[in-house]
């Protein structure tokens, strides 16, 4: 028995966020990233704490979530981090296309790595760039990147790649080998890594994650990570984000952005980010064994009822790609929709390796999981 459930359907209804107020109430919605449990404790009584002080003006530096992230960091991933290479910004979006603006001339153009989240195909346009698509490899032991591929995109004048890491949607956790690599490639050719780390405090196995950064001299030389507190604690309402360079060349990067990047940030995001950082641990600990609970509950109700469908359950993450082929389902998204009233995220979105595909957020009930997977299935003898 977990420590830790979901909340009961009648009071996510009440929430009036993205996800529960997309569709009616017939709908079971598992497509954005937003989890179903309750908020963590110590995030509530530090959004809570400035409310009631009237603390809700403008951030006067990032001091307390860059000194609660340095803390974390070494904590988790036995990263070190100095609070002083740490900037913040409203929202890991905002972090990407500012990065990008710094690294990349405009006209110039950055590499992503299909199938990806849908914002990689948009964010680089946004800072007057091109998209260069380097897709992901699936080879008998899983997705990796592809670096032969990445080298020759490098060779071709790319100015910068932009990582996902954890890779959204596959739940993929990149080894140190290959990021290593990828930041020699980086090096040899001066291209800008910025890895987006958003779902690495959501990696499974402990240890399994690599922070970029901490990778190499040669990682640290031209790379920068955005991350945020968001995906991990559900805050993603709260805009606050982390822009972390360890190196001069980048942190100078991070100083020449206008002053209004880091003034965007939410004040109240900083203080529910710092608390999540420094005393969330034990409640994320609690919703890994949920999330993790629920991620063989799904293997299992495809084995069982929907044999079709592919699963590779993600190594990070609460987010399954799923591939519907085997139902001849060329959109499985909009038949989900239509037959069933699951609403899922499109294949599609993620780039032309997506067709055939869905994503399913498995953060809510085993029961609301379960009556999804029993609805698909009635839907697929149709």
């Amino acid at each position: 028995m977990t420590k830790i459930a979901a909340e009961p359907l009648s009071a996510l209804r009440a929430r009036t966020s993205y996800k529960w107020q997309t569709y009616p109430a017939d709908v079971l919605p598992l497509f954005v990233a937003e989890m179903d449990y309750p908020l963590a404790e110590p995030v509530q009584q530090a959004i809570i704490g400035r409310v009631l002080a009237s603390d809700t003006g403008y951030i006067a530096g990032p001091e307390p979530v860059a000194a609660a992230f340095s803390g974390y960091a070494g904590r988790a991933w036995g990263w070190d981090v100095a609070a002083g290479d740490v900037r913040t910004t409203t929202d890991v979006s905002v972090a990407i296309v500012e990065c990008l603006r710094q690294a990349v001339p405009v006209d110039g153009s950055v590499v992503i790595t299909p199938p990806v989240y849908p914002p990689f195909f948009e964010l680089p346009p946004e800072a007057d760039a091109s998209v260069v698509e380097v897709p992901l490899l699936l080879t008998g032991t899983g997705w990796k990147l592809d670096l032969p591929q990445l080298e020759r995109a490098f060779a071709r004048g790319a100015e910068a790649l932009l990582l996902c890491s954890p890779h959204n949607p596959l739940g993929l956790v990149h080894s140190a080998e290959s990021l290593r690599a990828v930041a020699d490639l980086s090096v040899k050719y001066g291209v800008a890594v910025i890895s987006d780390e958003i779902h690495a405090p959501l990696t499974y196995e402990a240890g399994a994650f690599t922070p970029y950064l901490s990778v190499s001299e040669n990682a640290r030389e031209f790379g920068i990570c955005v991350t945020a507190a968001s995906k991990a604690w559900n805050i993603a309402g709260t805009k606050c984000a982390l822009m972390v360079a360890q190196s001069d060349r980048m942190r100078l990067q991070l100083d020449s952005m206008p002053a209004e990047v880091p003034a965007r940030t939410s004040i109240l995001g900083l203080h529910g980010t710092a608390a999540a950082y420094n005393d969330g641990g034990p409640w994320l600990g609690d919703v890994l064994e949920a999330l993790a609970a629920n991620r063989s509950l799904l293997g299992e109700l495809l084995a069982a009822e929907l044999p079709g469908v592919i699963y590779r359950p993600p190594s990070a993450g609460y987010l399954a790609w799923l591939d519907f082929r085997g139902l001849g389902w060329a959109d499985p998204a909009a038949v989900a929709m239509e037959r069933a009233r699951v609403a899922l995220e499109p294949g599609q979105r993620f780039g032309r390796q997506g067709t055939g595909f869905a994503r399913l957020n498995f953060a809510c009930s085993p029961e609301v999981l379960a009556e999804a997977v029993a609805r698909l299935a009635a839907a697929a003898v149709l």
